[in-house]
């Protein structure tokens, strides 16, 4: 069900456009269901709506509909704002073009979404008033610009749209990259460890882990799940080596001292950033945690909202591993939840949360933007391998080998 799937898994559907284009009418002729409010006054939607629809054969997907990118005043430019930052976690953009047609502000709008690099589609809407001009058409065609007509009220060309929809995802994004299975074999034994402590959620494993365990089984393996205190029983137990050891990244020393070196060893979190966002990338990031400098800023970016607890990882437990790691006074500011600060330069490096709770598409963009702002990037757990003294052995599983240069591992470099 659509509903049951994490949000961190679905594809990010965007409808833009203009006021009164009619994005909340396609929204619910997409859904089959009276989502958004529909009226011909413009403007009437003021917040982003998200609706979670089983796209077959894709997948689950999340249709938001935004508020229009015409919009006027000061709560107009708030709306916008609102509706941009949708886009920045979308895997595709469905521009809804009414009975005005093209113009400045869809011109606008395809703009940003290639400096994004979000891929879109065109929906000429309403062509049961008002077919669509032909300078449009021609519009979209010199541009290679998928495009669809249909009328969202009378539901001409919504099928169509649907499957139109599927053939322009790019296929890396039909297609998740792979977790655990291409590590293990069938039969093979993988051990997971998860401590229990204050951050734990009552009565369940955090989602990464569950997203591994079941990897694991659908790649025909079998999984041991221990607490770290019972990792060593667990090996001496097994009649042959496993295959994988993965930890949580807060017990990746003490795992590391117990797991014989012949046996590949990782993280969760190293896991997670090769699955969602751009593993060499975020381990280069991990590096230049050497080349901070006395009074740095750090930011400490987290995609979910949570209350923290005493020793909460990103706010008390890296910042101060960092510390010590360093020896230097830095500056660790916190953002959290969707917002990501447009102001990237000032910080000397950005440490982001695993982004269980983005889609791939959104981690990959704040990683290439923090890139194109020269920023070095990377994550808790890569980060708490690094500073930890590990990373090279965590990475080793898959083809990353570290080189020292300085007085630390500072340079990547990729079999």
């Amino acid at each position: 069900m659509a509903e049951k799937a994490p949000r961190g898994v679905r594809l990010v559907i965007t409808l833009v456009g203009r006021r009164n284009a009619g994005k909340s009418s396609c929204i619910n002729a997409l859904a089959g269901q009276d989502i958004a409010i529909v009226s011909d006054a413009p403007g009437t939607t003021t917040d982003p709506v998200a609706k979670h629809y089983e796209l077959l054969p894709l997948g689950p997907v999340t249709f938001y509909d935004t508020p229009g990118l015409d919009d006027v005043g000061e709560l107009g430019e708030l709306r916008i704002r609102a509706a941009r930052k949708v886009l920045t976690r979308a895997d595709m953009a469905l521009l809804v073009v009414g009975e005005h047609g093209v113009d400045d502000p869809e011109r606008a709008v395809l703009e940003e979404l290639r400096e994004l690099g979000v891929p879109c589609l065109a929906v000429l809407n309403k062509s049961d008033t008002q077919p669509p001009r032909e300078a449009d058409l021609a519009f979209f065609r010199e541009r290679s610009i998928p495009y669809h007509i249909a009328s969202a009220a009378t539901g001409q060309g919504m099928n169509a749209l649907k499957r139109g929809i599927i053939d322009a995802i790019p296929p890396e994004l039909r297609q998740e990259p792979p977790l655990v299975g291409d590590l293990i074999s069938e039969g093979q034994w993988t051990i997971c460890v998860t401590p229990i402590d204050l951050a734990a959620p009552k009565g369940r494993l955090i989602l990464p882990q569950v997203q591994v365990l079941r990897d694991i089984l659908d790649a025909d393996g079998l999984g041991v799940v221990v607490k770290e205190r019972e990792l060593e029983e667990a090996l001496a137990n097994l009649k042959r080596p496993p295959a994988l050891v993965v930890t949580d990244s807060q017990a990746v020393l003490k795992v590391d001292g117990d797991v014989p070196e012949p046996i590949p060893l990782t993280t969760f979190s190293i896991l997670f950033a090769r699955y969602k966002g751009d593993l060499p990338a975020l381990v280069h990031g991990a590096n230049a945690i050497d080349s901070l400098r006395q009074g740095d800023r750090v930011l400490m970016s987290e995609a979910c909202s949570h209350h923290p607890v005493a020793d909460d990882i990103g706010r008390v437990k890296i910042p101060r591993w960092i510390t010590q790691y360093t020896g230097l006074d830095l500056d660790f500011q916190m953002a959290a939840g969707n917002d990501f600060p447009d102001d990237l330069e000032q910080y000397a490096l950005v440490v982001h949360c695993g982004g269980c709770m983005l889609n791939r598409a959104a981690m990959l963009r704040r990683i290439r933007e923090c890139q194109r702002r020269g920023v070095p990037v990377t994550n808790y757990g890569v980060a708490i391998s690094k500073v930890q003294g590990v990373l090279e052995r965590v990475v080793r599983p898959f083809g990353i080998q570290l080189s020292e240069q300085g007085p630390a591992a500072a340079a990547l470099a990729l079999d």
